[in-house]
């Protein structure tokens, strides 16, 4: 059976030990079967770079290095919470690090994935913000600091992100379709996959009198949203947790 999996936006995180539970078992069950595992960003709640010394991310990574073992790909593409993983995790992990956006032919359909964050371009505030900390030298300078120093960086930075999400307008946080055509032209394709927006969904319509398709892959917050994709066939698929409640 040909079968490729997608996530994104899981938002690992301490404070939800059974969202990473739910992650971990995923890794050692579901996952093994597929020909290859994307995960479209934001894997991580925050990460403050390779050393970061948190036990938590030590046993995702060596989850993630015992999937890749069995020869399992697994392609991490850098979100807008995550965008500072590197060299060092892809060592560590077996996994390979992919630009934001890729172009991939799945089973003789090319398809589009992206995080999703550059298509929300009414976001302008965001997207400068984008254009700032995606700099090379910005990187640089960064990662130089002491990793405490970094990871308080950090915590500001998601306390600060929160209190301006909470005032802006939620269309503002969408995407652009006009951006979404944008890129699918620049790009000859018309399947695209993204996470970011939270915002599950299939959506069709016609692109230059073709007919197009836009997957929205849902977050980890509740419970695990799963993309499988087979030849010409895309199901979203949802992983419960067990027990009650929903951290």
């Amino acid at each position: 059976m040909q079968e490729t999996l997608f996530i994104s936006d899981l938002h690992l995180t301490p404070e939800r030990p059974r969202i990473t539970a739910l992650f971990l078992e995923f890794l050692r069950t579901r996952a093994t079967r597929c020909d290859a595992l994307y995960v479209l960003g934001d894997l991580f709640e925050t990460w403050a770079g390779d050393d970061d010394p948190t036990p938590e991310n030590r046993d995702i990574l060596g989850a993630l290095g015992r999937l890749t073992g069995t020869g399992t790909p697994v392609y991490l593409m850098p979100g807008n919470r995550d965008f500072l993983m590197g060299a060092d995790l892809e060592a560590l992990t077996g996994c390979r690090l992919i630009p934001d956006p890729t172009p991939l032919d799945l089973y003789g359909t090319r398809v589009l994935l992206l995080h999703g964050d550059t298509l929300c371009t009414d976001d302008e505030a965001y997207i400068a913000w984008r254009a700032t900390v995606r700099n090379d030298r910005w990187i640089r300078e960064f990662l130089a600091r002491p990793i405490e120093e970094r990871q308080a960086l950090v915590r500001a930075a998601r306390a600060q992100s929160r209190a301006a999400t909470g005032a802006k307008a939620g269309e503002i946080m969408d995407v652009t379709v006009g951006e979404v055509e944008r890129v699918m032209r620049a790009h000859g394709v018309r399947t695209m996959i993204h996470g970011h927006t939270h915002r599950p969904g299939v959506h069709r319509f016609t692109l230059d009198g073709e007919p197009a398709t836009r997957i929205v892959l849902g977050d980890w917050y509740r419970e695990g949203h799963v993309l499988s994709a087979g030849a010409g066939d895309f199901t979203p698929e949802t992983l419960p947790l067990t027990g009650n409640g929903s951290g």
